[in-house]
């Protein structure tokens, strides 16, 4: 039986899903489903910072895909697990090995924050992309090469305040392109979903 307190921290310092979270995953979802079935059959994915499983829950119900995930914060992971997805504790894309996953999914912390108003907590750690939106998304993108197939696609949620066009001229310096799958606006903000392939 869970404990008490440990719901609460798995409540309070994991991101819950929201509207990003449904428009990454069902503009993945979209994208996949127009593979046969057979060439869905033994594709691997991977979905980076996880939180609470949702995106990677949700894609492997309508897809078939296999998806992990994985997340820095350990509240997440087991809450991941409850939701019965493989999660690992991982910096990113750390433990991968090469060539290993055909998709990664990563709605990425980006959110801009003033170093001075940074808490140090892990829903901070779910939210912030540093000053520019970017400080996440920029070592994922530098690292994301080497575990992902060779004719494997990223599905990379960005926001309008992080800057699309920078994280696409970031992507195609690692020898990307993009293609934005889906976006929607919201009054502060527009969020698009990157499909990133090589």
């Amino acid at each position: 039986m869970t404990d008490l307190a440990d719901r609460r921290d798995a409540e309070t310092e994991v991101y819950q899903p929201a509207e990003d979270s449904n428009l990454l995953a069902e503009a993945a979802i979209a994208d996949l489903q127009s593979l046969a079935d057979d060439a869905r059959d033994d594709l691997l994915a991977l979905e980076v910072g996880t939180g609470s499983g949702y995106v990677a829950e949700t894609v492997a119900d309508e897809t078939g895909l296999r998806v992990l995930g994985s997340d820095i914060n350990p509240h997440a992971c087991a809450q991941a697990r409850e939701r019965g997805v493989e999660a690992v504790r991982a910096d990113l894309l750390e433990p991968f090995r090469d060539d290993a996953l055909d998709v990664v999914l990563f709605n990425a912390p980006y959110l801009p924050t003033d170093p001075d108003d940074e808490r140090d907590d892990w829903m901070e750690v779910a939210l912030s992309g540093g000053e520019d939106g970017r400080a996440v998304i920029e070592p994922f993108l530098a690292s994301v090469g080497r575990p992902l197939a060779p004719d494997g696609a990223v599905y990379l949620l960005v926001s309008s305040l992080t800057g699309v066009e920078e994280v696409v001229e970031l992507a195609a310096a690692e020898g990307f392109s993009a293609v934005a799958l889906s976006d929607e606006s919201f009054p502060f903000e527009t969020l698009t979903v990157l499909k990133l392939t090589r």
